[in-house]
């Protein structure tokens, strides 16, 4: 019996445990499953025991994660947009010897294993491809015994772009991934924490909220896997499964409150107990009329992928005091510091820093320099955000110090574009920054300065640049050509100048 299954009370045991668009396996069907792909991980990966998973939501590709965290091996969660030169980045940084792909990774993932000398590559579903182990016959070829109980369990190493533009690793932080001596600790220490059940995954599994939902399922949690979001369908399945649980974006709620009404009306949505949201800020209105509609069960936690959640705030909190994100979460302690450097009083906005009461702060592995500059002190970090908090100790997020763009509550680093685009022979210079969307909140917005005015080169031929170079999420969506973007004779563009051209003077996060 897998540890998974320990936390699982018998009389479920028949139950749906986990499904997605082509599979549904009940806990007991799952056992086996797990037990092998725990053992295979375990003995495929080299001494670095990591495992990079480049695939789109499956079930397949839950259970590889889940797989680590009982076999002792750190995964490594990459978006699937990636192009093959991104991935090669990063499965040479984080030293992985495994690449799990799907049929819609399997070329770029193909093509970056072959680059970087990635002896395995494991394909769920992929035509027969040379150099790519068949998923089924890997599993197939493993024991179904359970797996080594005593073995430290390694946590997951997430990758978070910088303003340089290149990607920085990060491992899941304590309060998300505890650090514990045995898998079995790591099964115990999970199951008091695990969310109600069942729960829909909605977001990309690369993302830390919806990989936290994966991990639940180590907790006795059954999930529902979807791999794109349409609304109505995840409206239907809230109302056939009797959802509980779920971690979504703001983007997400705009699109199904977007329905009509009386689409909306025909699902049950009553069985929500708990709907967090996180990774973008999310209009009032718009939290509001979801309340309305799903009741008071909407969470919100706001942090980072590698803080972790460092605020919460739940619904009846605010509706007492809306646009707040909450107050902070053990072990964190929310610190706002003014432009002399000092602590400041409540209601006084500056920079947003969180101490870590157990003094570790954030950590980017191999990046001392970049970690050194988040703190000013050991354990006192930001995340590069501006804002105050009440008399109460709630807090309010009121803009950003770093330019940073959250799209659909992903986030995009403007230097990766703008590294890109400055190549072309048609652009003399350029400054990349977030514009309002009213669906994703910002979009990517770039403001060129043509190498010939009177010759620009079109949207069209720039959009095909970037895209040659970079996942279409990070590209831009829209161009601006201009005579000037305010560069200094030091190099510098003031992006909050830029933005304010685009952004109505009273813009604040929380809408």
């Amino acid at each position: 019996m897998s540890l998974t299954l320990t936390n699982v009370e018998e009389s479920r045991r028949g139950d749906m445990a986990l499904c997605d668009e082509r599979v549904s396996w009940t806990w007991t069907d799952i056992d086996p499953i797990l037990n092998r792909a725990a053992n295979a991980m375990s003995a495929t990966v080299d001494e670095k025991r990591r495992a990079a998973i480049f695939s789109p939501n499956c079930a397949e590709a839950v259970i590889a994660y889940v797989a680590g965290m009982e076999g002792a091996v750190s995964t490594v969660p990459v978006s699937y947009h990636l192009t093959a030169g991104e991935l090669a980045y990063i499965l040479r940084d984080s030293k992985a010897s495994v690449l799990f792909v799907g049929p819609k990774t399997l070329e770029a993932g193909l093509a970056a294993a072959q680059e970087v000398g990635i002896p395995t590559v494991i394909g769920w579903r992929c035509p027969p491809t040379e150099g790519v182990i068949d998923w089924e016959a890997w599993l197939a070829a493993a024991s179904d015994a359970e797996p080594p109980a005593d073995v430290r369990p390694l946590p997951h190493l997430h990758y978070t772009s910088g303003t340089t533009g290149k990607p920085k690793a990060t491992e899941t932080p304590p309060q998300y991934f505890p650090r514990v001596d045995s898998v079995k600790q790591l099964a115990e220490t999970l199951l008091p924490r695990r969310t109600p059940s069942p729960g829909i995954v909605v977001g990309p599994l690369y993302h830390t909220g919806p990989l936290g939902m994966a991990r639940n399922l180590f907790a006795g949690q059954a999930l529902i896997v979807t791999e794109h979001f349409d609304p109505e369908q995840v409206l239907a399945k809230i109302d056939q499964h009797k959802v509980a649980g779920s971690v979504m974006v703001p983007t997400h709620f705009q699109r199904m409150l977007a329905l009509p009404e009386e689409v909306r009306k025909k699902y049950d949505v009553s069985s929500m107990q708990r709907l967090a949201h996180t990774g973008a800020a999310c209009p009032h209105y718009v939290k509001q009329a979801m309340i309305d509609w799903f009741g008071p069960v909407l969470v919100e936690a706001y942090g980072g992928t590698e803080a972790g959640s460092t605020t919460f705030i739940t619904s009846p909190e605010w509706l007492v005091r809306p646009g707040s994100v909450g107050k902070a979460m053990p072990p964190f302690e929310t610190v706002i510091i003014g432009d002399d450097g000092q602590p400041v009083g409540p209601n006084q906005e500056g920079q947003v820093y969180f101490r870590d009461t157990s003094g570790r702060g954030i950590i980017y592995e191999g990046d001392p320099e970049k970690t050194a500059a988040a703190h000013i002190e050991p354990g006192v970090f930001t995340l590069g955000e501006v804002g105050y908090v009440d008399e109460e100790g709630y807090l309010f997020i009121t803009d950003r110090v770093s330019d940073m763009i959250v799209s659909g509550g992903v986030n995009i680093y403007p230097a990766e574009a703008e590294h890109v685009l400055i190549r072309h022979p048609g652009v003399a210079d350029v400054a990349v920054l977030g514009a309002p969307n009213a669906d994703m909140g910002e979009e990517v917005k770039a403001l060129v300065i043509p190498a010939d005015p009177a010759n620009p080169p079109s949207t069209e031929a720039l959009n095909a640049f970037c895209r040659e170079h970079l996942a279409g999420f990070k590209c831009p969506r829209s161009y601006d050509f201009v005579d000037d973007i305010g560069r200094t004779v030091m190099g510098k563009v003031n992006k909050k100048a830029l933005r304010a051209r685009y952004w109505p003077s009273d813009r604040t996060i929380g809408g």
